[in-house]
């Protein structure tokens, strides 16, 4: 459903010159370096080269002091880790469940809203994920994927939809959460799925008409059906056993780039399902074991979807080492000789520079703490595994980067004008042992999303922590840090002002001296940070916009990783968590109001509660609640803290709504096939927590 809004004079004729202009979105305005004005941020990312900067030097080193709030925009209960567009004086962003907002972007008067109504549509896949990170733009449109696996194209002069396509199965246990990506006349969108029996493809879509171009699967299916391309028929000599039959994974749910040079489009993909290998390819041997095209980053030709080369970050990956992260394009000089690059910084904890176009690896070099590996081999391009890596002989090994990898998908930038990336590390230890005996393959495609550990059990040993890292691709070494208390930091910022904007779960966007990482300014927002910032013009004047909130479910673990210094340090209860849109500017007076209290626990001390119903209902919690309403129940990202909740003291209308699903158009999933008992030990569970958290707060 759409509002719609009267354009104002000054974007009156936004369809016409989007179609005379913003038509370059996949060609020079989106080229690996291309020289722009910077004016618009149309793209995931700005340009196709997806480097997280702009050229925009306005707002810089010796003037940044002065930068001030210039407007603010409250938003809804929902995901808002999520980073806007903003294209000829409007600003456009997605939260929640792909809730579509066009804004005035010089004074944050909302223009129009349009609703997808992917709660009611997406079933039990509203278990997986919850909303999109970001959007694209493109001839007049604004594109979003949806819970329930929809890519949308919205008039962006009125709000109301142009064309929807389905982009995978109905009863794929799969969602979209990562933005589309236009190249040329086309949009490419994969999708997020590991969680369960997927095979992981992308597709590119007409952008006029919604008509798709082409597919790329990235794992071969059953060798009886036959191969789509010789790229599958290349792919399955490096599976065994009968890994179709659960899919395989892969999913390409975050990274891409596009060269329009070489009409070259790059894909990163995901781990394979399971996580253990030895489930995918059982005792597989040598290139047998590789599982293409499984966490690797894949060179497509732009026109055809055909394969042109790839690169495969972790042959057999176990760990869960996906390559989504984000991969940026740029042309530096090594060794005396220019350079077109492809750089990423994945999960593994290396840093990859790797020609591309060829595919061939330059270097890689560790960027945080490593012990599965002891190094990536220059000839082969593969890492030297450590002993003992893989889990395979029982007990459990304790390895670093931890399956939240040394660089998550909130994304680093590139900046030309320095040279140097800016990387959102983190650092966490974490265990891994064979669960694979008792594994068995689902019976049901929309399984939880626990399944995907199955088989590869996990656990943390260590603190989790956080820093934003200046690194040279060049030398492969880091030039500064800012350490960070916690592993919940957001998305980077680059611009030609010489700067660098982050935002951290504490509450502040800080801007920091891109050559020196010096802090020269920095904004309380009163709530957590975890999106990506842009900068762009808006009547001639610079502007800086972010917003603040959780989601997504990074942060589900936080109350579990970092225990009950997590819940007093940062405070961050859903109901009363700020999601508001910022926006700077130099000389901006603006102000916030005053935040929120976090609300008081519902529940007494003296609360009774069943310990043995509690128990099931830990692990039942544990499975398949924690992704929307915290680890532990420590509320934390979109879904309410229900320890506080009134609704976990009465029995009736809490099976109302985790059964019958009553609140499923609201985005709360129905349960329809938990038995009765599942669903009270649920419910006595919370009650623990909630007499637990009651107790804390006592002081006892």
């Amino acid at each position: 459903m759409a509002r719609i809004w009267k354009p104002r004079a000054g974007i009156a004729m936004l369809g016409a010159l989007t179609l005379a202009t913003l038509a370059l979105s996949g060609g020079a305005l989106l080229a690996a370096g291309s020289a722009d004005d910077g004016a618009d941020w149309p793209a995931y990312g700005r340009t196709g080269a997806a480097q997280h900067y702009s050229p925009l030097a306005e707002i810089d080193q010796g003037n940044v002091a002065r930068l001030g709030l210039a407007w603010s925009l409250d938003l809804p209960l929902g995901n808002t880790q999520v980073q806007p567009l903003a294209v000829d004086g409007v600003l456009y962003f997605a939260t929640g469940l792909s809730v579509v907002r066009a804004v005035d972007a010089a004074t944050g008067r909302q223009l129009w809203e349009y609703d997808p109504q992917a709660a009611g549509k997406a079933g039990k896949n509203l278990r997986f994920g919850w909303g999109v990170r970001g959007i694209a733009f493109a001839q007049g449109k604004v594109i979003t994927g949806t819970q329930d696996g929809r890519l949308i194209a919205i008039d962006a002069m009125t709000g109301k939809p142009v064309w929807s396509v389905q982009t995978y199965p109905s009863d794929y246990p799969a969602y979209i959460s990562g933005a589309p990506r236009v190249f040329g006349d086309k949009v490419l969108i994969g999708y997020g799925g590991t969680a369960g029996p997927t095979r992981g493809y992308v597709t590119a879509y007409d952008v006029a008409t919604g008509q798709q171009r082409w597919r790329f699967w990235t794992v071969p299916g059953n060798p009886a059906d036959g191969f789509e391309n010789e790229a599958m028929k290349m792919a399955a000599r490096t599976w065994a056993g009968e890994w179709w039959k659960f899919g395989g994974g892969a999913d390409v749910w975050n990274a891409t780039a596009y060269d329009p040079e070489t009409d070259t489009v790059y894909i990163g993909t995901g781990s394979g399902y399971p996580w253990n290998r030895q489930l995918r390819s059982a005792d597989a041997k040598g290139d047998r074991g590789d599982n293409l095209f499984v966490c690797s980053i894949i060179a497509l030709d732009g026109k055809t979807g055909a394969y042109k080369w790839h690169y495969q970050v972790v042959p057999g990956e176990t760990w869960d080492f996906d390559a989504t992260m984000d991969m940026e394009l740029a042309d530096i000089t090594i060794a005396g000789k220019p350079r077109k690059v492809l750089i990423q910084a994945p999960k593994n904890g290396f840093f990859y520079v790797i020609d591309r176009i060829t595919g061939q690896l330059i270097s890689a070099e560790p960027f945080v703490p490593v012990t599965w590996a002891k190094g990536i081999d220059p000839k082969t391009g593969r890492p030297i595994e450590a002993e003992g890596a893989r889990y395979r002989d029982g007990g459990m090994v304790f390895l670093q980067p931890s399956g939240m990898g040394g660089h998550n998908w909130m994304p680093m930038a590139y900046s030309p004008k320095s040279g140097l990336a800016y990387i959102p590390a983190n650092q966490f230890e974490m265990g891994y042992g064979d669960g694979s005996k008792t594994w068995t393959i689902p019976t049901d495609r929309t399984v939880s999303g626990a399944v995907n550990i199955a088989g590869g059990e996990a656990m943390g040993r260590s603190r989790a922590t956080g820093a934003l890292l200046a690194w040279s691709p060049v030398t492969q070494k880091p030039v500064w840090r800012v350490e960070h208390p916690s592993y919940l930091n957001g998305g980077v910022l680059a611009t030609g002002g010489g700067l660098v904007f982050q935002g951290t779960v504490d509450g502040y966007l800080t801007a920091y001296a891109a050559d020196s990482g010096k802090v020269l300014w920095r904004f309380d927002a009163g709530a957590p940070l975890m999106g990506t910032p842009i900068a762009y013009k808006a009547n001639g004047r610079e502007y800086v916009s972010v917003i603040t909130g959780l989601g997504m479910n990074l942060v589900a673990s936080a109350g579990a990783i970092m225990g009950p210094d997590f819940e007093r340090r940062y405070r961050l209860d859903p109901q009363t968590q700020a999601r508001r849109v910022l926006t700077f500017a130099l000389g901006g007076k603006g102000t916030l109001p005053a935040p929120a209290s976090p609300a008081p626990p519902v529940a007494a001390a003296d609360t009774p509660f069943d310990k043995d119903a509690a128990m099931i209902g830990l692990y039942a919690f544990a499975a398949h609640c924690g992704t929307c309403h915290g680890a532990l129940a420590i509320g934390s990202t979109q879904g309410p803290d229900l320890r506080r909740s009134p609704l976990i003291l009465d029995r009736a209308a809490f099976a109302q709504v985790v059964k019958a699903g009553a609140l499923e158009a609201r985005g709360m999933p129905r349960f329809g096939e938990f038995e009765d008992g599942k669903v009270e030990g649920l419910r006595q569970y919370l009650l623990q927590r909630s007499a637990e958290l009651a107790r804390d707060q006592a002081g006892q």
